[in-house]
């Protein structure tokens, strides 16, 4: 049975400038890449590992 994941909001709240490529990659892949944009996810294992590895540069909220 599959439990069902909530949904989480993502919002960038500093730049991407001078960050290594894999960084501005997962920004990217999260939809982002711009100051204040916000997203709306489902929180994943796949998501939740990509906003750990950016946490300095999102924050997140349910």
């Amino acid at each position: 049975m599959a439990r069902k994941m909530g949904k989480i909001k993502i919002t960038q709240v500093r730049s991407i400038l001078k960050r290594p490529k894999d960084q501005r990659r997962t920004i990217q892949a999260l939809g982002l890449g711009k100051i204040n944009k916000t997203v709306e996810v489902e929180a994943t294992p796949q998501i939740l590992g990509m906003v750990r590895k950016v946490s300095h540069l999102v924050s997140v909220s349910e």
